[in-house]
This record gives structure tokens, C-alpha cells and sequence, in this order.
């Protein structure tokens, strides 16, 4: 039925357009009380053993929804609705800012992907956070808060600005997330170099420690898949350095490699996500845990389209997995879909728990 409606509706829509249209219905929903329990009751059903403990936190399960398609916190109660066991926000930056000149969100439909420049658009750190603070959350799932730079500021000054986030937002998230890795904010990729983005992690840890002193806010950051191997590994080793609590992998790329897609729209400048992107994230996945092992969370992100592909970075090495574009294409029994072929194959799996099937191709690469 969504399928139908996607060709015959949003597929002749804008995409940026589409996405607030099916946002505002999203959040009406969430709104209205019996509707959403309802909504819910198909959508989000639970699995106990699909129950997940990561980052200190206990959540339904592990598939969550990446950073991007709630920038501003406005959903969190509509897309757990939808079944997403947690939500990040975001990318929030330090000020508000409109983001690139539209049209800069793009569909590849036969590539079932994604091509946006939106440039970090939201409201900025304190906007969001006074959102956060006034929220009487509907349904209780986990939050997490991707910040990013913004983009007037210069480079030399990213830490001043992440902290200035960090210090308006930890107290309301249920972990943070330092987004470096966005090809949409010049320079930006430029703070993945180790010596600069040691600086830049202890910062935020810092600011987090010192603005939320009840709790320990864990702390992960988001990296490209364009990285080279040994960037990988030298962002892997910096994390277990600095008691980072976990790693993303991956962001969208700037690679256009293997499109089936023809016609200019290849030519737009902006990360790609969606299917395209599956082989890379789940290489670059494999290499962390190698690298990491159980020391710290990966969260495995990256053209994730059905349960065989989360299943297969859960064997990767990845405690949680997101999605986002594939929920374009795939409606909202997207997670509904994602957790019942979840439970199956860890059912039919030699593993007695979720836990114990994390990084296991790995560990059999190993042996």
C-alpha cells in the first residue's frame, strides 16, 4: 500500500516537501491519544528478545533512527510510535542557521538512495534545548543528540562552538553525538584528523562532565565512510584513548561509485546515503570492532534496508543500528519490518541472546 502511495504521491512530490508533509502527519498522530495508541499497538510491537543494554541505557531493541530527519526534536514521540527503539536529533549546531539554498534533497530512486546538501538547517542549540526541557514525552524511548558546527564559524574555533552546544543540550540527552563527518559544512571533515579532533572530543567531554554532574552523558562520534583504512583505525584507536563510549559508522559519502541512476542528478554535490552506501558502512564496521572489540559501542548506520541488513551489522560488530532513508522508500512498517525479521533470525541463530551474536563474523574471521 505505501509503495503505491510513494509512485503515485511522494515519488512526484519535492523531496524536501514530501518529508515535512509526511512529518506533520507523523506528529499529528503522535498528538492524538486514542490514534496513537493504536498506531503504536501495529507498528511498534515489542520483542523481548530483542531488549538491548548499550551505552548504559536498557532499550525496546536495538534499531534506532539516525540523525537527520528530526533536526529539531519535534517527533521524538511520533517516530517512537513508528517503532524506532531510539531517536537521534539533529544535527543541532551551536546557532541557528537555514542551511544550504534549496533544492538540495534529492531522490535515486532505482538506487533506492538519497543526495542531500541540507548544510546542518535547525534552529540552533538553545532553540532545541529549551524543546528538549519543556517535552512531556509520550512514550518513553531513548534520545540521543548529534551536534554539529556551525557554519559561519571558522574552523579554528569548531571546539568553542561544539562546547557551546554540549553545554546547552547534555542535560537532555541520553547520549551525544560529535558529528564531524557531514560533507555539507566546509571544513568539516577536516576535524576526523586525529590531532584535531583530539582536542575537539576532550572539549565536549569536558563540557559535558562539568554541565551534567548527576550522570555521565555517554559521548560517540560520527565518521565518513570515505575515511582511508588507517583513519579508521586511528579514529578507533583515539576513541578507546579517550574512554569514548562509542563510534557511528557511517555518514552519507561523496562517492558516486556503482549508480544504477543516470541523468544530472548524480552530479549533485551532498553526501549519498540509502542502498549504495550498505557495502562500505558494513567494511568500515567490521574494521572498528576488529580494531575495538567489546570495548566500546559501534553503532552501525548506513544503507540498512531490511532485517537481513541489520542482522548482518549486528555480526559486524554493532551493539545499535539506524536507519533513515530506507524509511523513505519503505513507509512506516519500516522498524515494524527490521524487528519481526530481527527476532526471527536471532531465533533460528545458534545465539542464545542478541548480545552474544554481536561481532560474532568477526570473531570467527579471527579464530
Amino acid at each position: 500500500m505505501y509503495k503505491l502511495f510513494f509512485n503515485l504521491v511522494f515519488k512526484r512530490m519535492d523531496p524536501e516537501k514530501a518529508h515535512y508533509l509526511a512529518f506533520r502527519w507523523i506528529r499529528l498522530a503522535a498528538r492524538t491519544p486514542v490514534l496513537r495508541t493504536f498506531v503504536a499497538a501495529y507498528f511498534a510491537p515489542r520483542y523481548k528478545e530483542l531488549r538491548t543494554q548499550a551505552l548504559g541505557l536498557r532499550m525496546h531493541g536495538p534499531f534506532g533512527l539516525a540523525a537527520g530527519f528530526d533536526k529539531n526534536a519535534v517527533a521524538i514521540d511520533g517516530m517512537s510510535m513508528l517503532g524506532f527503539d531510539h531517536v537521534e536529533i539533529g544535527t543541532v549546531t551551536g546557532e541557528a542557521q537555514p542551511g544550504n539554498p534549496k533544492k538540495r534533497l534529492f531522490r535515486l530512486v532505482q538506487d533506492r538512495a538519497l543526495i542531500n546538501r541540507m548544510g546542518f538547517n535547525n534552529e540552533g542549540s538553545l532553540a532545541v534545548a529549551a524543546r528538549l526541557a519543556s517535552r512531556n514525552p509520550v512514550f518513553k524511548t531513548t534520545v540521543g543528540v548529534n551536534i554539529g558546527k556551525t557554519k559561519v564559524v571558522p574552523e579554528a574555533d569548531a571546539a568553542a562552538d561544539y562546547v557551546k552546544s554540549t553545554e546547552r543540550l547534555a542535560a537532555f540527552a541520553d547520549y551525544l553525538v560529535v558529528n564531524v563527518s557531514s560533507p555539507n559544512t566546509p571544513g568539516l571533515r577536516n576535524l576526523q584528523a586525529t590531532e584535531s579532533l583530539r582536542p575537539l572530543l576532550s572539549a565536549v567531554r569536558e563540557a559535558a562532565d562539568r554541565t551534567v554532574k548527576s550522570r555521565r552523558v555517554p559521548l560517540l562520534v560520527k565518521i565518513a565512510p570515505d575515511l582511508a583504512d588507517e583513519d579508521v583505525d586511528a579514529v578507533a584507536d583515539l576513541a578507546v584513548e579517550l574512554g569514548l563510549d562509542g563510534i557511528i559508522a557511517t555518514n552519507t559519502t561523496i562517492s558516486r561509485e556503482g549508480l544504477a541512476t543516470k541523468g544530472d542528478v548524480v552530479n549533485e554535490t551532498g553526501g549519498l546515503s540509502g542502498a549504495p552506501l550498505k557495502e562500505r558502512s558494513l567494511e568500515v564496521l567490521r574494521r572498528l570492532y576488529a580494531r575495538v572489540g567489546d570495548r566500546i559501542t559501534l553503532v552501525g548506520v548506513g544503507g540498512i534496508e531490511n532485517a537481513e541488513d541489520a542482522w548482518q551489522r549486528i555480526l559486524a560488530g554493532a551493539t545499535l543500528i539506524q536507519g533513515y532513508s530506507a524509511f523513505i522508500y519503505e513507509g512506516p512498517c519500516y522498524a515494524r519490518a527490521i524487528h519481526k525479521g530481527l527476532a526471527a533470525r536471532l531465533n533460528d541463530s545458534p545465539y542464545a541472546t542478541l548480545a552474544d551474536a554481536i561481532g560474532a563474523d568477526v570473531k570467527k574471521a579471527a579464530a
